[in-house]
């Protein structure tokens, strides 16, 4: 079913989402923390020399660069065109080649049926409008193109750490749905419905060392992580960011699984594969 959205409010809503994620240093999450996603999903999707493969809402490539170190012809899109610029500098770095392109995931710049594969890490899952985003993915792969996703699930730490900031943010307007309902399997069967086949869903997780104690993955992600940087500017005053600052460490203690000393986290995810009917 088509969404009505209101095209100069959905301007608007999109220009603040860039600027969010522009804010901090998502390229430092997806490099220090996430890399492993990346090559996931190139596994899961089977992507090779030869494949013309669209990554949507790729920001810094984390999917993009290992699928074209692979072989594949890649098109990197994204809505924030900071997060592409620092893209382009690792994949020079690593010698891949590949596009950039600005490209709003709701509203792709590319034919129907253009793509052998479309994937996204962690990205689409943040398209405001679910419906619109999965009409987009789907109709830009060919007939038995392959689409590989990987969302946060709703219940894993990354979905309650949203949970937990929920009551510090304004309320999204009418019609933008949860990032991490991506991550709940009937949702995105729902959205894709009957125009994909060979549907398989697998829970994951990815294991993160990268923090001590509770506090430093507060501060990572208050430094780095764009929603968690836009959380703490909207509190009005010293006492509401501390009890933000309380709830974060809550939540990375309620998730430790390591020994007395170090934080280990284990940060789920949904891995969806399908082809396009």
């Amino acid at each position: 079913m088509t969404e009505v959205i209101d095209t100069t409010a959905d301007t608007a809503l999109k220009r603040k989402h860039a600027a969010m994620w522009a804010s901090g240093h998502y390229e430092a999450v997806a490099t220090d923390l996430i890399a492993e996603l990346g090559p996931v999903l190139v596994d899961a999707t089977g992507i090779a020399e030869g494949d013309l493969v669209l990554d949507i809402a790729a920001g810094s490539g984390n999917v993009a660069i290992p699928a074209a170190l692979a072989g594949a012809r890649v098109i990197a899109s994204d809505l924030t065109p900071e997060l592409l610029e620092e893209g382009a500098r690792q994949a020079a770095a690593t010698g891949a080649v590949l596009e950039w392109q600005v490209a709003d995931a709701e509203h792709l710049p590319y034919d129907d049926g253009e793509f052998d594969v479309a994937v996204s890490s962690v990205g689409i899952m943040f398209a405001p409008h679910h419906q619109a985003a999965a009409d987009e993915l789907v109709r830009v792969v060919a007939p038995r193109g392959r689409i590989g996703i990987v969302s946060w699930t709703p219940t894993g730490f990354i979905g309650q750490m949203f949970a937990a900031m929920k009551p510090y943010v304004a309320p999204p307007p009418p019609g933008v749905s949860p990032p991490p309902l991506w991550g709940d399997e009937d949702h995105v069967r729902m959205l894709l419905g009957d125009r994909v086949t060979d549907v398989q869903c697998q829970r994951r997780t990815v294991r993160i060392t990268h923090f001590a104690e509770p506090a430093d993955f507060r501060e990572y992600f208050k430094t780095n992580y764009g929603p968690t940087i836009a959380a703490y500017q909207q509190q009005p005053d010293a006492e509401r960011a501390a009890a933000l600052d309380a709830d974060l460490d809550a939540l990375a203690t309620r998730f430790d699984v390591g020994d007395a000393g170090h934080l280990v986290l284990e940060w789920e995810y949904l891995l969806l594969t399908c082809r396009r009917a």
